[in-house]
């Protein structure tokens, strides 16, 4: 099983060119499921069927483990058999068929117009970490960038002059992002003030980098996050930032296929949901303001 699993996570990093997020996920997942296996006194691979897959899934039900990692343990497990069938190991996959817990549909948390404009204010522009913070605030909320994306940027992918940045998102897809203004300026601001400071001689092509010239790592960007949240009383995360990105849009009457596009989501139905929180908002609106959306009859007249 081990020689079969090292290929198997050299095809995703080289052919796949999967995150190194993901690849961590789906090691731990399938060792679990591999120890599972083995203690089923199961050897080989092809010796494992839907009764062991769903055994499996029950030993994770009993130990309360949320819907949501269950289908990620399962969409590990999916993508593995289906390696093994691509690579002629086995000739079909116990995971093929079974399905996966139906998940809560959660709508996703996301900032006011307000909000976010406090936030991305509140960085100290006279620090440079303070010129860096303002302007990866700035980025993220102007173009809804995953962290991801945003900590492999480098300076050869920004275009100032046109106020767009090339970036590489899931599966090493292209694609062009659009900046305003204000994200732009304060990208300028960074890139020759601050970033120079921060680099203090130092040589290197990525655009955000640490207090010590280095890459900025996506834990660190999260960190950053957190402590300008605490400005604004509210649990900010980077996809926090591309919520509100998206939201904004539409509620500014956007094209669902044009935030599909800038988002880079590969499929419509991943950028439909925000169409359910304007939706949501529209309601509450609706019902707090309309005279005839309340329960009691009142002054009708």
């Amino acid at each position: 099983m081990q020689e079969v699993f090292n290929r198997y996570i050299a095809y995703l990093e080289a052919e796949r060119n999967v995150s190194p997020y993901t690849v961590r996920n789906y090691t731990n997942d399938l060792m679990e499921f591999f120890g599972f296996v083995r203690e089923k006194g199961i050897d080989s691979l092809k010796d494992v069927n839907k009764q062991t897959l769903r055994g499996y899934l029950a030993q994770l039900m009993e130990q309360k483990y949320a819907k949501s990692s269950i289908a990620r343990k399962l969409s590990a497990i999916r993508s593995f058999y289906r390696y093994l069938m691509r690579e002629e190991l086995i000739s079909a996959s116990p995971a093929a068929t079974t399905v996966s817990p139906k998940l809560d549909k959660r709508l996703p948390a996301f900032l006011t117009v307000e909000e976010a404009k406090r936030l991305v204010e509140s960085p100290d522009l006279s620090k440079p970490q303070g010129q860096r913070d303002r302007a990866l605030l700035e980025l993220l909320y102007a173009s809804g960038l995953r962290v991801s994306e945003l900590v492999n940027i480098n300076m050869e992918q920004v275009n100032l002059s046109t106020n767009e940045i090339r970036v590489w998102g899931k599966g090493a897809k292209e694609r062009m992002v659009l900046i305003g203004q204000p994200a732009a300026q304060a990208l300028n601001n960074y890139i020759n003030e601050g970033r120079r400071q921060l680099l203090a001689g130092k040589k290197s092509n990525a655009l955000f980098v640490n207090r010590y010239g280095g890459r900025i790592l996506a834990r660190r960007v999260q960190k950053i996050l957190t402590k300008y949240g605490r400005s604004i009383n509210k649990n900010v995360h980077p996809h926090v930032l591309r919520h509100t990105f998206a939201t904004h849009l539409l509620d500014g009457g956007a094209d669902l296929k044009v935030v599909q596009e800038l988002l880079g989501h590969a499929d419509l139905s991943s950028t439909q949901i925000y169409t359910h929180v304007t939706q949501s908002r529209a309601r509450k609106i609706y019902l707090s303001a309309h005279p005839m959306a309340q329960g009691e009859s009142g002054d009708r007249e």
